[in-house]
């Protein structure tokens, strides 16, 4: 029983339902783990230990009455941008360092519903503005593959704490890429689901049209078992579309036959060679479970997402933002000599660098005078992506890409250099342009270190991206595959 971290869901949801473990020895299983690397890599912003083992103890109560779901007992840790009741939520920032929240996120009501067991929240670049975990507030979070080197981000704590076994799962979310392109860099699997799957209420916005929620897990299984209980409409989310959520677990077949897939040449420019190799052989995989593959798909305007997204999100960042203005919650200049300056000083003082960054461009974009220059017209670029994508879909049953350009780079390779860092999620962020869903997966090594495989799929096409997923997965033993910490 010493290895009962190292469990998925499906394997811990299937010995809590025989009664072979407890929820509570589970949960401590996952806190000595957390114990034993959290000093190393630095997932964590906060650990709830005694909180934890109280809602083991209620898990216990209600398997021991026959009422048990996949993620009843099961302890995960939650990415520190949803709101927790009585737990700290900071976004990783000195202006929300002390902030905790008076209700839930419909995703924490969702899971607390099924006697989840939540060990605490997970370290994030600030405000979810950034691709390496280094932009946190607190510290940097470190890759476990190679400590000297970054995790992703800005889900960075999330994807280490499952690479790690800290956590059974994590919650994370994504706006360009901060579920997957972590992910990929940890070698574990990362969904983000269609915009308006998942409800977004109690979410802190950075850009409220392109910001979902979604899991990181050990493997495929366990990103259906997640997502089955975390999607839905929701009244308290405008944006939540009232579709019926399947059986995700259903589409979990180990074959790809009568699939027919598409591959972006856009997403192969100026990418690692090692990550090029390993992405073709993944594919040649997909072709020999069945799936049909046309390698000659174009996506033109993929070359201006990149563009269109700084655009975008940082001008919804600059008025999602506009809300910290030390007056109701949150950090609050005191030695001001009138409101004007107070308010300044507070987001002076509050905010770090990116966060500062985005809003000043995101804050000029939206301004007089160049609002059609830049605003509207990344709008219409949108538009276009949007319209591209569909139209590959009435080909295509989903597309496949690198998750990201480039392996894990080095702590402090790209902190003084943004667009090199926002060139990090190049191959992700379309994909949120477009509000559909992908999934990472690990697909090989290079140098060492773990690549990831994306697969994009059309409107609420997550059953079509699981079941690839799983089929490729079922194929290889790239998941199986265990950082050395």
């Amino acid at each position: 029983m010493d290895e009962l971290h190292r469990l998925t869901i499906s394997q811990a949801h299937q010995l809590l339902k025989e009664g072979k473990i407890s929820s509570v020895e589970l949960t401590k299983a996952s806190l000595r783990r957390l114990a034993e690397v959290e000093d190393k890599v630095h997932a964590c912003v906060t650990i709830n230990e005694d909180a934890a083992l109280e809602q083991a103890e209620e898990a216990d109560k209600a398997i021991s009455g026959g009422k048990i779901e996949p993620l009843t007992g099961i302890p995960a840790l939650i990415k520190d941008i949803m709101c927790t009741k009585g737990m700290r939520t900071t976004c990783s920032s000195k202006m929300l360092e002390n902030f905790t929240p008076p209700y839930d996120a419909t995703v924490i009501d969702k899971l607390k519903a099924r006697k989840t067991v939540i060990l605490g929240k997970t370290n994030m670049d600030e405000f979810a503005m950034g691709s390496s975990t280094e932009n946190s507030a607190f510290f940097p979070t470190e890759n476990p593959w190679d400590l000297d080197r970054v995790p992703g981000g800005s889900s960075g704590g999330s994807a280490v704490a499952v690479a790690t076994d800290e956590a059974v799962y994590t919650l994370g979310s994504d706006t360009g890429g901060s579920i997957r392109q972590p992910a990929g860099f940890c070698n574990v699997v990362g969904l983000k689901p269609t915009y308006g799957r998942v409800s977004r209420f109690g979410l802190v916005a950075f850009a409220s049209s392109l910001d979902q929620i979604g899991p990181i897990t050990k493997d495929v299984t366990d990103c259906a078992l997640v997502m089955r209980t975390i999607a839905g409409h929701d009244q308290r989310d405008s944006t939540s579309i009232p579709y019926p959520v399947p059986d995700y677990t259903k589409a979990l077949i180990p074959d790809l036959k009568d699939l027919r897939l598409g591959i972006p040449q856009e997403y192969f420019d100026g990418i690692q060679e090692e990550v090029k190799a390993n992405l073709q052989t993944a594919i040649k995989r997909l072709e020999e479970l069945g799936a049909e593959i046309d390698w000659e798909v174009s996506l033109p305007h993929t070359k201006y997402a990149l563009a269109a997204y700084y655009i975008l999100a940082p001008s919804e960042a600059s008025a999602n933002l506009a809300r910290y203005d030390g007056v109701k919650y949150g950090f609050s200049y005191q030695h001001a000599d009138n409101m004007w300056e107070a308010m300044e000083k507070t987001k002076q003082f509050g905010f770090g660098a990116e966060v500062k960054r985005r809003i000043m461009l995101g804050t000029y974009a939206l301004s007089a005078g160049y609002y059609d220059a830049y605003y509207l017209k990344a709008q219409k670029v949108r538009t276009l992506i949007r319209q591209e994508f569909d139209q590959a879909f009435e080909k295509y049953d989903a597309l496949v890409t690198p998750t990201s350009p480039t392996a894990a780079f080095k702590l402090g390779e790209k902190v003084d250099d943004p667009l090199q860092m926002y060139l990090s999620d190049v191959c992700t962020l379309p994909v949120n342009i477009a509000g559909i869903p992908a999934i990472s997966i690990p697909a090989g090594f290079a140098n060492g270190l773990p690549t990831g495989m994306q697969v994009i799929g059309k409107p609420f096409g997550e059953e079509t991206v699981l079941h690839i997923a799983f089929a490729y997965e079922q194929a290889t033993d790239w998941h199986k595959r265990k950082p050395p910490i």
